[in-house]
């Protein structure tokens, strides 16, 4: 998987439309000062950018499938994704969206939403966890997509709609090196930290009465695995918008060629998401001389994806 990732990274960076559809020669390097600056510049901070969304949604939506004991839970069931949207749209709204204000929102919103989410999921009288929560995150999710909707209706049409609105669909036109060097630590520092808690999720997928029986302190760690997961996911959002279907896909795969032990599992969405995200963002910026918004394409081909996998017979455990 990381020399199919690196492949892919490799022939994606002279992928393009300059100055015809298809690879740039490599000797073309050499005497065009334009493509030089096309790949160093735009299309090299732009893939990094894919690769570190991809891993950060794909491994987000498998450490909460785990967590929560549910195949079919990604960031966006659990009210992250909108509250970061709303928290983006916000921004925009109020200040104009400078860049940083803009990701510092999404992120804040994000662990905003997932709060929300528990306390709520708390306080429901019937069901149990795994349904709670996913009802609490649906209702939360409402709550913040009816914000980003007033949003919208406030805006103005000339000047911040179509931001807000770019921004929703979800695409990686405007990355530059600054936003990849803004969300980087904290990125690095979640998808480390869920590297390093990865055999820790096998137990945390257990219930919590076997899990206190081996003497693990369970809400400790499913905290903390939980806050790198929104993490990740809002820094990811704050600089693409809103990518769907990633978080839920991926995983879906992943536990296909690997198994469901997440100590191979995990790493397997890592990868898998970031060649995902390539090949989606691809397809976005060279099917046709418009580039196609990148949440489109991912919620069209995760929906595919996701139908093959689940009418398929043959599971791998």
């Amino acid at each position: 998987m990381l020399i199919l990732l690196l492949v892919v990274f490799g022939l994606s960076l002279f992928l393009g439309r300059y100055p015809h559809v298809g690879l740039i020669s490599p000797a073309q390097l050499t005497e065009d000062p334009l493509a030089q600056r096309l790949i160093l510049n735009l299309r090299l901070p732009r893939l990094i950018a894919s690769v570190l969304i991809g891993m950060s949604l794909a491994g987000a939506g498998m450490v909460m499938q785990m967590v929560f004991a549910n195949p079919l839970v990604e960031p966006g069931f659990l009210g992250v994704s909108q509250a970061a949207a709303f928290g983006a749209a916000l921004t925009i709204l109020a200040s104009g969206g400078v860049g940083w204000q803009v990701q510092f929102s999404a992120v804040i919103f994000g662990l905003a939403g997932l709060f929300l989410s528990y306390l709520l999921a708390r306080r429901v009288r019937y069901g149990g966890w795994v349904l709670r929560l996913l009802l609490a995150g649906i209702a939360v999710s409402a709550l913040f997509a009816s914000g980003v909707g007033l949003i919208k209706y406030l805006a103005d049409p000339l000047r911040q709609l179509p931001d807000i609105t770019f921004w929703l669909l979800g695409g990686l036109w405007s990355i530059t090196w600054r936003s990849v060097l803004s969300v980087l630590p904290l990125i690095s520092l979640g998808l480390l930290v869920l590297w390093l808690m990865r055999w820790r999720l096998n137990l945390l997928a257990l219930d919590d009465e076997v899990v206190f029986s081996l003497g693990v302190a369970a809400n400790r760690e499913r905290l903390l695995v939980l806050l790198a997961a929104v993490a990740v996911t809002a820094a990811s959002i704050s600089i693409s918008g809103l990518i769907g279907w990633v978080g839920l896909l991926v995983p879906q795969l992943a536990r296909r060629l690997s198994g469901a032990d997440a100590r191979d599992g995990l790493p397997t969405a890592f990868l898998s998401g970031g060649i995902f995200m390539m090949i989606c963002d691809n397809l976005a910026r060279t099917i046709s001389a418009g580039e196609i918004p990148l949440g489109i394409l991912t919620s069209l081909l995760g929906a595919l994806g996701f139908v093959i996998l689940m009418t398929r017979r043959t599971y791998k455990v």
